[in-house]
């Protein structure tokens, strides 16, 4: 794997309040990195930073390019972003919502060709939406919603994806699915993701890698490649307190120190 993306001492906040400290890290193209933190730690505001949605100093190269640098648009074809919260849900079907995701590749009042129609559905079929396709996206469930907008992330084949709490409205077989497409998008497009989860034990099962995020400063970083338990408790408990992680068949699972699980 060579390097796809690169933060470099970012610093951000809001007013006279600092929320990041010389945040640096890179992200190898087929990585998906997982961005663990309690709350307000800062990895909404590092997320939204990088995307350029919140002022930042610092910098940000994306296959050798500033990312910061970029035009809207080109930066909207290269980077793909899913907020943790949303606008409130347009009264179109749900394949325009997934359509939306490629303005940046029209010109003025072009249409989407019937290939990319196609692209949207295929998209739509592999998250497992396709029945809800020309269903009112506003009618549909927050998990539901998380789907479609996640097809309308996708459509651009972004080589960057920053997402925040991608699963938070997934039950259990959407959450892994969802998750499963994340690494088979990764690969399949040599794309690098990083992606913020409260829920840690997704982020241990399916990261190449975990970026420990505590006031603002990145405090540890663990490569899942060669990591063990008690690597991963003494990383963990940095942020999260006292809490234990065990080896459960081919991945690893985080509990409450002295849980009856261990």
């Amino acid at each position: 794997m060579s390097e796809l993306f690169a933060a470099e001492n970012i610093c951000a906040g809001y007013g006279k309040h600092q929320i990041l400290h010389n945040v640096s890290f890179s992200i190898q193209s087929g990585e998906l990195c997982a961005l663990l933190g309690a709350n307000g730690s800062g990895k909404t505001t590092l997320l939204r930073a990088i995307c350029a949605l919140t002022p930042a100093q610092g910098q940000c190269i994306l296959n050798k390019t500033p990312l910061w640098d970029l035009s809207t648009r080109q930066r909207a074809m290269a980077l793909g972003y899913l907020a943790q919260s949303q606008t409130p849900p347009l009264a179109f079907p749900s394949l325009d919502i997934v359509l939306m995701g490629l303005h940046p590749t029209l010109g003025l009042l072009q249409r989407p060709s019937d290939n990319q129609r196609q692209k949207a559905l295929a998209l739509l079929e592999q998250l497992g939406a396709i029945e809800f396709v020309h269903q009112d996206f506003s009618t549909l469930s927050q998990g539901q919603r998380q789907l479609v907008l996640f097809a309308r992330t996708l459509i651009c084949q972004p080589q960057l994806l920053i997402l925040d709490e991608p699963d938070s409205a997934l039950d259990y077989t959407h959450r892994h699915a969802l998750m499963q497409q994340l690494h088979l998008y990764a690969r399949s497009h040599a794309a690098g993701i990083l992606l913020c989860s409260h829920d840690i034990n997704v982020a241990l099962r399916y990261a190449s890698r975990l970026l420990l995020l505590q006031n603002g400063t990145i405090v540890d970083q663990i490569s899942m490649k060669h990591t063990t338990a008690q690597r991963l408790t003494q990383g963990l408990s940095q942020i999260y307190g006292p809490v234990e992680v065990f080896h459960h068949q081919d991945y690893f699972m985080m509990t409450e120190k002295g849980s009856s699980l261990c």
